[in-house]
């Protein structure tokens, strides 16, 4: 069983890492039901969850998660402990609590864009999160960690994009990437948020000249042809000179 759940669980990482571009260190947030439910089965997270995903991993949580296990008790109170271990990631509630469920929701959002893994035991969080797409899902049955299979949300988001309906995150990314590198955002994020200024213009020192009148100007086309006239009568001239008489030798 434990070579199967290595295998399915595999497959599964690999899934997420080629269609929704998860890398190391894998982010994994945490909420006081799965660390209750470590503590009862005696689960070390700390040391299991870089085993189980084969990699590095960062295991946080946020303010919400801890207030609620704060007002409920002392019941829940080594699950506290537990969970005040790791890293406290902010969240929009910071003066204004929510359930924990809520607030690990806000934190992924519609696309789970910071490519968190979530660990619970929650029913309402779990049911939550198999609407997000690109969402890994992590609960413990039988003394052992599981992860879940991929949602229908995330498989049907795969298949679209394979058919050329969408495009994935990974495309989305590298496209964002090319735009930075050429400029292309930026250059039309200035031109959209600033507005240009306008100039203020002077009159031009020419045209506040005053114009100088001019005299009559003599007729130059008379002239030309005059000249013309004249040099065709001198060419006509040549041209009816009479020949020399020739010498006859006597």
């Amino acid at each position: 069983m434990k070579i199967k759940r290595q295998k399915a669980a595999k497959k599964t990482i690999s899934f997420y890492k080629y269609n929704f571009s998860f890398r190391e260190p894998f982010q994994i947030l945490l909420d006081g039901t799965f660390c209750q439910a470590a503590l009862k089965n005696k689960i070390q997270i700390k040391e299991q969850m870089p085993k189980y995903l084969m990699g590095e991993v960062q295991l946080c949580t946020t303010n919400c998660a801890l207030k609620e296990l704060e007002t409920l008790g002392k019941e829940l109170y080594g699950a506290k402990l537990i969970l005040q271990r790791y890293q406290v990631r902010n969240c929009a509630h910071f003066k204004d609590p929510v359930p924990a469920s809520e607030c690990l929701l806000s934190m992924l959002g519609e696309t789970n864009q910071h490519h968190y893994f979530v660990a619970t035991q929650d029913h309402t969080l779990t049911a939550g999160l198999k609407k997000i797409s690109g969402c890994p899902l992590f609960y413990i049955i039988s003394n052992t960690i599981v992860l879940d299979k991929p949602s229908q949300v995330s498989l049907d988001q795969v298949q679209a994009v394979s058919l050329g309906e969408l495009v994935s995150p990974a495309q989305q990314q590298s496209i964002r990437s090319l735009k930075e590198e050429q400029g292309i955002g930026q250059v039309e994020g200035e031109r959209r948020g600033k507005k240009r200024r306008r100039k203020q213009s002077h009159p031009n020192p020419l045209s506040c000249l005053k114009k100088k009148k001019k005299g009559p100007t003599p007729p130059l086309k008379k002239k030309t042809e005059e000249g013309e006239k004249k040099r065709n009568r001198q060419k006509k001239q040549k041209t009816e000179e009479v020949p020399a008489p020739a010498i006859t030798n006597t």
